[in-house]
C-alpha cells in the first residue's frame, strides 16, 4: 500500500510540474521575422513549435550548444557564450520554416520557456478555392527537401519529354559566377539554376574537379548555411576526364548568395 501511495504521489507531482511549465510558456507569434532567442550559459531553455520539427544547426555551434529535439519541442543548452547565430527549424510534415537568431551570454538571467504560435490565416491551407482545388499555399506547403531536390534533378537530367512544371515552384534569378563553395579550393563551383517554393530555395551548382587525381566529395566541406545538400555523384574523376563534373543540390531558407 505504501508503494502504491508513493506512486500516486509521484504521478500527481509530475502533473503539477507539467501544469506549472505549461502556464509559464512565453508565447510568440511567427510572422516570418527572425525570432531572437537568448540563452544563458548552463541554463536549459525549452522552445515549443506548432508541430514536430527538425532543427538545422550551423557547424560552428555543436561544441557550444547542446540540442535535443522531441517531436514539437527543442531543448537548448549553451555550454559557452556565442554571438547571434542563425538556426533554421523546419516542420517535418508541412515543410513550414522558422528562423531563429540564437545567442548565449554568461551572465544572463533566468529565461522562460518559449512557445511559437502561428498567426491566424485568412485562407487556411486545407480550404479549397471556388473551383474546388486546394489553394496554392496548400500545394506549396507539401513541397519539402526531397520533392524539391527530385524536381531539380529531373529538370537537369531527365529527357525533355518527361519535363514539366511543379505547382508552387518558381524560378529565381541567380548569377552564374564561379564561387568558393567547398573548402580547400579543389573544386570549381558554378551556380546553374535556382527555384523557390514556400520559403525554401533550391540551387543547382555545377562542381568540377581541379585536381589531377580523383576526388571524393564531402558535404562537411561545404561553405554556407544549408538545410540540405545532395550530390548527383559524390565521386569526381581527375580533371579533364569526362566524369570530372557533377551537380550539388543545395536547399536553403534564403537565396543562394545570402546562404553562402
Amino acid at each position: 500500500m505504501r508503494k502504491l501511495s508513493r506512486a500516486r504521489y509521484a504521478v500527481v507531482l509530475i502533473l503539477m510540474t507539467h501544469g506549472a511549465l505549461a502556464t509559464a510558456l512565453q508565447p510568440i507569434v511567427w510572422d516570418r521575422t527572425p525570432i531572437g532567442l537568448i540563452l544563458t550559459v548552463g541554463q536549459e531553455r525549452l522552445v515549443q513549435f506548432p508541430a514536430p520539427i527538425t532543427l538545422g544547426v550551423p557547424g560552428s555551434l555543436p561544441q557550444s550548444l547542446r540540442v535535443q529535439t522531441v517531436d514539437d519541442t527543442v531543448y537548448l543548452l549553451a555550454q559557452q557564450p556565442f554571438e547571434a547565430t542563425r538556426v533554421i527549424a523546419r516542420e517535418r510534415d508541412s515543410g513550414r520554416t522558422y528562423v531563429l537568431d540564437v545567442t548565449a551570454s554568461a551572465d544572463g538571467g533566468q529565461t522562460p520557456p518559449l512557445q511559437i504560435t502561428l498567426a491566424a490565416e485568412a485562407n487556411p491551407p486545407d480550404r479549397a478555392d471556388g473551383d474546388g482545388n486546394a489553394s496554392h499555399d496548400a500545394t506549396a506547403a507539401r513541397i519539402g527537401y526531397v520533392t524539391l531536390t527530385r524536381f531539380a534533378a529531373q529538370q537537369l537530367y531527365a529527357p525533355a519529354r518527361l519535363l514539366g512544371d511543379l505547382s508552387g515552384v518558381a524560378h529565381v534569378p541567380i548569377k552564374p559566377d564561379s564561387v568558393t563553395l567547398l573548402r580547400g579550393d579543389t573544386v570549381e563551383a558554378t551556380p546553374l539554376i535556382a527555384w523557390q517554393a514556400d520559403g525554401l530555395y533550391l540551387t543547382a551548382v555545377k562542381l568540377t574537379n581541379r585536381l589531377a587525381v580523383p576526388l571524393l566529395l564531402d558535404p562537411r566541406a561545404l561553405r554556407g548555411a544549408w538545410l540540405a545538400a545532395t550530390f548527383q555523384h559524390n565521386r569526381l574523376a581527375k580533371h579533364g576526364d569526362e566524369a570530372d563534373t557533377t551537380v550539388v543540390y543545395l536547399v536553403s531558407s534564403v537565396p543562394f548568395a545570402a546562404a553562402l
